[in-house]
């Protein structure tokens, strides 16, 4: 929007957590409850009547030309987590912790991209040109409409943006971005948010896919004042972590698509390459014989995935149970635990308990209760469950199963590895017919797929 008359500048306070403006400094935000979040910056304010920048469109008029507006970049991970390509004029946040892979993930996309016709600048904020293109060399990238570029001034980005005209440009990372319009240094709130809100305005007014590098707090959080994540039109979350050389990547927010999606890579000495097949390689070292193991099967999005559930139930060592849970939400254990307890007679609430998610992958629908209870139970009562089952159900209170979506494709996944016997909700079991080459349990209550899974 166009303002008729000179700005004035002024002082604030802004909170980088949620982006609330203050008049004066506070040691705490007044909205989000946050203690030393708000910072000072310069803001500028205009007297005078502001001039439209166009004229209101009827929604019926509009034309829209989705599949044509989106670019493949040929990564099928990560076109399914961006919802089937870039979308032209779009402005991507792509955040995770230092060295996951961020910038790796990022160069191969965009040699993807440039390979199959579009014209790529990606821009460097830590490392020199030399520098990015050992990098570059390392992964196999090569294409010739890939330029990379070594700058941290906005204005002479967008400069050289302007002049070569890329369907892409990638900055790595906005938090070493800085403008001359701003003051602050480089990576504070107010730098951060104007160079994004530039950045914003020369994608929808040009049609440029612009992707963001961010950086990641201590806390998981992507660094910078929260708008940031409000300006941007996807945001994906790139996880994992240096036990394990698989990485996550999930999407946060996406305008143009869903965000239950996920896309999985594995770190090689080449780069990160694709895992088409997931549930095979976190089932690789499951260990077959095993009391308190059981595969269970989650869906994330559209892709049905098998997981291993380890559970193990030893003497309480302090004056009450302790709780250790990794990969599945903690108060969702407990709860489960109390269930066992109550409504299937299992000695688990005076006990130290441990779950874990083998592989480091972490899930967080209630399908996989039924995996956990059992696990659970397996190890309570030192009984392996049949290495060749596989199990899956959301747990109530009352110690009922129910029923869970996508069963379906669960239990195809679950065939796809051989697995003989899926222990499924009876509600489930009643609307699906069983595939050649495997049984389908149905069972209402957690006691009867106890008895099930671990016969006496």
């Amino acid at each position: 929007m166009a303002r008729s008359a000179a700005a004035a500048p002024r002082k604030s306070f802004r909170c980088k957590e949620c982006g609330q403006v203050e008049a004066k400094w506070l040691g705490r935000c007044s909205a989000c409850g946050e203690w030393n979040s708000l910072v000072e910056e310069e803001v500028v304010t205009s007297r005078g009547v502001l001039r439209p920048a166009g004229e209101p469109v009827s929604a019926a008029k509009v034309e829209v030309a989705e599949v044509a507006a989106r670019r493949a970049s040929g990564i099928e991970e990560l076109d399914r987590v961006l919802g089937g390509g870039l979308v032209a004029g779009s402005l991507v946040l792509l955040g995770g912790d230092p060295g996951i892979g961020k910038s790796t993930l990022l160069l191969q996309a965009l040699d993807a991209l440039a390979r199959r016709g579009a014209r790529v600048l990606y821009v460097s904020g830590e490392e020199s040109v030399a520098q990015t293109g050992m990098r570059a060399r390392r992964l196999g990238v090569a294409a010739p409409s890939l330029l990379l570029h070594a700058e941290t001034s906005l204005e002479r980005i967008l400069g050289e943006a302007q002049r070569l005209a890329p369907e892409v440009v990638a900055i790595d990372s906005i938090q070493t971005v800085h403008t001359e319009a701003e003051s602050g240094i480089p990576g504070s709130v107010s730098q951060v948010r104007e160079c994004a809100g530039r950045l914003m305005t020369f994608a929808k007014g040009t049609g440029t896919a612009v992707i963001l590098v961010g950086h990641v707090t201590k806390d998981g959080a992507i660094a910078g004042p929260k708008t940031l994540e409000h300006v941007v039109d996807v945001v994906l979350q790139f996880e994992g972590d240096g036990a394990h050389d698989h990485r996550l990547l999930r999407g946060l927010k996406n305008r143009f698509g869903s965000t239950s999606e996920m896309g999985v890579f594995a770190m090689r000495g080449e780069g990160l390459v694709e895992v088409k097949n997931p549930s095979e390689m976190f089932l690789a070292e499951r260990p077959i014989g095993a009391p308190g193991s059981v595969v269970t099967a989650s869906v994330d999005g559209a892709r049905p995935l098998l997981v291993e559930v380890q559970a193990l139930v030893a003497p309480m060592s302090a004056g009450i149970g302790r709780r250790t849970v990794t990969g599945f939400d903690a108060s969702r254990v407990s709860l489960l635990l109390a269930v066992l307890a109550e409504r299937a007679g299992l000695d688990v609430l005076a006990r130290d308990v441990f779950v874990n998610l083998a592989g480091g992958v972490r899930v967080s629908e209630p399908a996989v209760d039924l995996g956990v209870a059992l696990a659970v139970a397996s190890a309570e009562r030192r009984l392996p469950v049949q290495s060749r089952t596989a199990v899956f159900g959301e747990v109530g209170l009352a110690g009922e199963v129910r029923g869970v979506p996508h069963a379906a494709e669960r239990v195809a996944e679950a065939l796809k590895l051989g697995f003989e016997r899926v222990v499924l909700p009876r509600h489930n079991r009643a609307r699906i017919e069983a595939p050649r080459g495997i049984e389908l349990v149905g069972v209402d209550h957690i006691e009867k797929a106890i008895k099930e899974v671990m016969p006496m």
